[in-house]
């Protein structure tokens, strides 16, 4: 397949694009400023994919500008979507990258499709105000929704948790400021959300949603005793109320069975080698 692919230059459209080239498919970068319509449209009209993966996009939730969120994670995707809506031959398929994080604060996990969305902040809010505006395009492609709870690996960026964690042990700092301690998330591998990826694209149900998780979650603690297995080091770890967010969501686990149904089993990567080769990257940078 000929894939186009937003976000190529990002953290998970680096290992997307090696995952899909690993299989045989031709991955076609898109390089327009998903905020210029006219220069989107072009690209898309020049490119012709078969298939579409829609990863870019402001991914951290505290983020200072909150009108950016929208700007581009809901105006931009929808200037790709009426791009490839005006095709002439559409794509077999378009998987559009959500967010669990539209979920909010819930009472019981793991979570399933089925829950109604509840975001608490600007990032999930526009996640879902994307989806919303998406399916207005349902008719015309075929579109498959994802939402991946939390995941990391080698090459993201310190300014999300477990990469912040990572360097300080590696550096075997002595001390590390957090926010809220008191959060249980998983944590997956990214490399497994990008099998989840490819494998939608060619299972995957049109006007589907699907969570990308393994329904296994961590406390926070669980991961710093890990890293503190791992390297034989210990740091003094304290809050910074500066680093609290305000609406924090405490608790996220997703329910993968309708992922499982959809794809079958995915290769699973244990957290200890996660953090492991994130921890080899650390010291070699």
């Amino acid at each position: 397949m000929r894939i186009l692919l937003t976000g190529s230059a990002g953290f998970t459209g680096h290992y997307f694009r090696a995952c899909a080239e690993a299989a045989g498919h031709e991955v076609l970068p898109l390089t327009a400023d998903l905020t210029d319509k006219t220069a989107v449209a072009a690209e898309v009209a020049h490119t012709a994919p078969d298939a579409v993966v829609h990863l870019a996009a402001i991914a951290f939730v505290g983020h200072a500008d909150d009108a950016a969120f929208y700007a581009v994670n809901v105006v931009g995707s929808m200037n790709l979507l009426d791009a490839l809506v005006a095709l002439p031959r559409k794509p077999r398929r378009v998987l559009l990258a959500s967010s669990a994080n539209v979920y909010g604060n819930c009472d019981h996990s793991p979570i399933s499709e089925e829950r109604a969305p509840a975001p608490v902040n600007h990032y999930a809010m526009s996640k879902l105000a994307m989806e919303h505006m998406a399916r207005t395009c349902s008719e015309s492609l075929p579109l498959v929704l994802v939402r991946p709870f939390n995941y990391t690996g080698p090459g993201q960026s310190s300014s999300f948790l477990i990469p912040k964690l990572v360097d300080h042990f590696a550096r075997r700092l002595p001390q590390i400021e957090l926010g809220n301690l008191h959060v249980e998330r998983e944590f997956n591998d990214v490399r497994m959300v990008c099998d989840a990826y490819l494998a939608l694209l060619d299972k995957g149900v049109p006007g589907e949603v699907y969570n990308v998780c393994s329904g296994h979650p961590y406390t926070l603690q669980a991961v710093i005793t890990a890293l503190e297995e791992l390297t034989g080091h210990h740091m003094q770890v304290t809050v910074n109320p500066a680093f609290v967010r305000a609406n924090e969501v405490h608790r996220l686990c997703g329910n993968p069975d309708k992922l499982r149904a959809c794809t079958g089993p995915l290769p699973a990567y244990a957290l200890k080698d996660t953090l492991s080769n994130m921890l080899a990257a650390a010291r070699a940078s």
